[in-house]
């Protein structure tokens, strides 16, 4: 038993020396412009630098991979708002070859099969460097792409290496910013509410002077028939007694 707690002692060591390593090793991370000079695409110097961009994506980030074989994790880093759907033909053609060129397997081959997916759509199976599974599988797409060696080669003359990356203060970053965008659409959306309430009531309030002038209108109307009906009855008054008085000198 002594031995044996020796020896799991010595693992969980091991262990944990190794975790510190890894804390301790330097972040290398390769960051590109894509052809159109519109958008970043970055990827990890190796399966170390894959699991923290698994960790601390961003939602606009859309992911890489080659299908069923070994490769680096590419990323597009797409504008806010943008969806899949706004990935343009050369844009994915542009990420596609990268992430090929950066398959041991892949590169040799004349075509491969590429996946891609939104990177909220990853997460981590087990503790393997680089593993990851999908929350929604039915959400991947695929694409095959050929060896388009004059795109890598464009790309790789925007490459550019930053060591040990805060992608964790970027993602802390926008997810501030997205609570302010989220804050600031809904005092938007309160002020265009109060506006549109206050229309109404404007609307409310001209109905109802309206409906007032018309009844204010009808009275009049009504007075004025009244009236009129009045002085019609004396004139009809006056006219019988002018009648008899003339039927009476008559007589005489």
């Amino acid at each position: 038993m002594a031995a044996n707690g020796r020896s799991l002692t010595k693992r969980d060591n091991e262990r944990e020396r190794e975790r510190q390593r890894e804390r301790e090793r330097t972040i290398s991370m390769y960051y590109f412009t894509s052809r159109c000079g519109e958008y970043t695409i970055y990827m990890g110097k190796d399966q170390y630098e894959n699991d923290n961009m698994i960790a601390y994506g961003l939602p606009e980030d859309v992911w890489f991979h080659v299908d069923d074989l070994s490769s680096a994790h590419v990323y597009l880093r797409q504008k806010k708002g943008q969806t899949m759907d706004d990935i343009s033909e050369d844009l994915l053609l542009d990420c596609a070859s990268l992430v090929k060129a950066n398959s041991i397997k892949g590169c040799k081959m004349a075509s491969a099969q590429i996946v891609y997916t939104r990177w909220k759509n990853l997460h981590k199976t087990s503790n393997v460097p680089g593993q990851v599974g999908f929350h929604r599988p039915q959400n991947k797409q695929f694409m095959t792409v050929e060896k388009n060696n004059h795109i890598v080669k464009a790309l790789n003359k925007t490459k550019t290496e930053i060591l040990n990356p805060d992608l964790r203060g970027q993602q802390l970053a926008r997810e501030k910013e997205t609570i302010r965008d989220q804050k600031l659409l809904k005092q938007q959306k309160a002020a265009e509410e109060r506006a549109k309430e206050k229309q109404r009531q404007q609307k409310r309030w001209e109905a109802k002077q309206k409906e007032a002038e018309r009844e204010r209108d009808i009275a009049e109307t009504i007075q004025k028939t009244q009236a009129m009906n009045l002085l019609g009855s004396d004139d009809e008054d006056n006219d019988d007694s002018s009648s008899s008085s003339e039927g009476e000198d008559f007589g005489f």
